[in-house]
């Protein structure tokens, strides 16, 4: 790319367009709404590459081009900037270190894809760097965090999509599901199910030759210095051709020095969504309680006694009491998706399918014209990258923000806080702090381990 078209590009992306991005005219074939001109492409660069790091790389082709790719396995690293040169035609430069790509002036955003425990610090070491952010879900290890990038968002300006994309794909069927609500089709809202699977336990894993080409060290990052576990089986599906059980690769959403198990990993979709219809991605609940859940290991003062298993909940049914009297229900069991009950109705709606009485009346009555747009703000776009290109342009920040993603995700971790201590828990919304518990509040936030804290 010449100077001359490097400079019209950032001068279109750095311009605020005098009307939102989803209210352009239709794009042609593989651009975003409002990109016109292949000029206009923006230099993207992923950070994290395995699973949905490469989705995520792989679906944003069509819009945008990739100068860098950062990993800390040497393995993934290479296989990825191979698949990247066959698609785009020009090999993407390869760091280990991520914070290669945040010095480089050419990238205009990052694509995080990393463990969990990991995205807080690389996001907000990209906004103060000048980068827009695509951040892949659950984006916090805790609250606090959460609460530390709303902050950098508002003080950088920058863009920040959040990688979920039942906002925007899915057939529109959970923008269906939320028209549905706001239409009144159940009456008024009661109780909402958010069934998003358990998983199993895992036999003791024990320490074992951390594998060649993985920097360890470095893929441990904030959380605490520990051994590398692994047992010799190895996963198949999606996600395969890595340890089966491990405290790394897939298995570290299992963890909570990683992630938040179940809760954090499909509650991130499913509680998105029901709080999106509910009204109440500005707000939090009054309380959660567990009901009845397992954990797979003893625990004492909320803190595993062990760390040769996986440590996140197996089982569980959490009740949430949220506004306007509605009861939400966090559930292993039954379907994975989201039950929606009222006074006058009910409905089911996942990533395959919606069903009942209300969706099987609208082939008589209709939803109003213009009725997912007005959910998702204009004209829905091809796919959540799309979106997020678009709101690059306009400068406005993308349907799946970090304020409303944040408000649902202090209910999954609130869950989990809950289930460690074995006691229900007050949430005050309005301070965001748990009431009257000072245990409890000690796991809103996390230390960073030496030489691994955030750049600010």
């Amino acid at each position: 790319m010449s100077r001359t078209q490097q400079a019209t590009r950032r001068q279109f992306l750095q311009s605020v367009a005098a009307v939102g991005a989803a209210s352009v005219l239709c794009p042609a074939p593989g651009r975003a709404f409002g990109y016109e001109s292949p000029n206009e492409r923006p230099v993207f660069a992923t950070i994290g590459l395995r699973n949905q790091g490469w989705a995520i790389t792989s679906k944003s082709f069509r819009f945008a081009d990739f100068a860098a790719l950062a990993d800390v396995d040497a393995n993934v690293l290479g296989e990825n900037v191979g698949k990247v040169e066959k698609a785009q035609g020009k090999a993407p430069e390869a760091y280990k270190d991520y914070r290669k790509i945040l010095d480089r002036k050419d990238i205009d955003a990052v694509m995080i894809a990393t463990p969990d425990h990991w995205h807080t610090k690389i996001a907000v070491e990209a906004m103060y760097a000048g980068k827009d952010v695509y951040c892949e879900k659950p984006l916090t290890l805790t609250i606090d965090e959460g609460k530390l990038i709303e902050k950098v968002v508002k003080e950088t300006g920058r863009v920040f999509q959040v990688g979920t994309m039942q906002r925007t794909e899915s057939g529109e069927r959970f923008l269906q599901a939320i028209a549905l609500v706001k239409a009144g089709r159940i009456g008024t809202v009661k109780k909402v199910t958010c069934g998003i699977n358990g998983m199993e336990a895992s036999p003791v894993i024990p320490v074992a030759p951390v594998p060649e080409g993985l920097d360890w060290d470095f893929w441990l990052g904030p959380a605490p210095k520990v051994a590398y576990r692994a047992l010799p089986e190895l996963r198949v599906g999606y996600g395969g051709g890595v340890p089966l059980f491990s405290n790394a690769h897939y298995s570290f959403r299992n963890w909570h020095e990683y992630s938040g198990g179940k809760l954090t990993d499909w509650g991130a979709h499913h509680v998105d969504i029901a709080c999106w219809a509910l009204g109440a991605t500005d707000t939090g609940p009054s309380k959660v309680t567990p009901l009845d859940y397992s954990l797979p290991v003893e625990y004492k003062d909320g803190h595993p006694v062990v760390d040769d298993r996986y440590n996140a909940a197996t089982r569980f049914n959490i009740r949430v009491e949220m506004p306007e009297n509605v009861e939400m229900i966090i559930t292993s069991e039954g379907d994975n998706g989201i039950l929606f009950e009222g006074t006058e109705g009910r409905f089911f709606v996942n990533r395959g399918k919606i069903t009942g009485k209300p969706v099987e009346d609208l082939r008589d009555k209709p939803l109003p014209e213009g009725a997912i747009e007005e959910i998702y703000g204009g004209k829905v776009s091809a796919n959540h990258t799309a979106n997020f290109i678009e709101a690059m342009k306009s400068r406005k920040q993308p349907i799946s923000d970090v304020w409303s993603h944040n408000r649902m995700l202090e209910i999954c971790h609130l869950s989990n806080i809950a289930m460690r201590l074995g006691r229900e828990l007050k949430w005050d919304p309005k301070t965001r702090e748990i009431v009257g518990d000072a245990q409890a509040n000690t796991f809103l936030a996390r230390e960073y381990r030496k030489g691994f804290e955030i750049n600010m």
